[in-house]
């Protein structure tokens, strides 16, 4: 695992801000040279640190949209090719190892139910999944 510096977590929290800003923008922002910044993208990229670019959407703006959270049990030996199945698929959005009775936690997005329950399915389906357990996401709660 490499290193991330003080600086990488700066530019991390920059992108997580707005994941388009420019480099030029972006090495402005954090008082760096251009090339520097570019140097560090492109090692947090190569590494695996950054494994996708993407966007948040107002959860406002697509009313028709289905998010969830997903619990999920496997087979203790197929652990990594789950993570590699579930990976594949478009709908999760985030996966999360937990401890406690379930193995890992996907944030889940899809278009409509049916995609929904497409995706319930497709995942039901994945060589050492063993069950899962899933939550709709209403609304925010308000605090």
């Amino acid at each position: 695992m490499m290193e991330i510096t003080l600086q990488d977590r700066r530019l991390i929290s920059a992108l997580r801000k707005d994941g388009r800003a420019s480099i030029t923008t972006l090495a402005a922002s954090l008082g760096l040279s251009r090339a520097t910044v570019q140097n560090r993208l492109e090692r947090l990229t190569r590494s695996g640190v950054i494994s996708r670019f993407t966007i948040d959407l107002d959860p406002s703006a697509d009313v028709e949209a289905v998010r969830a959270v997903m619990m999920i049990e496997v087979e203790g030996t197929l652990a990594r090719p789950v993570i590699k199945a579930l990976r594949r698929l478009p709908e999760v959005a985030s996966l999360y190892n937990t401890n406690g009775g379930w193995d890992f936690v996907a944030q889940i997005e899809a278009a409509s139910l049916a995609d929904f329950d497409r995706v319930l399915r497709e995942v039901r389906l994945i060589k050492g999944v063993l069950k899962s357990e899933s939550n709709l996401l209403l609304s925010p709660a308000g605090l």
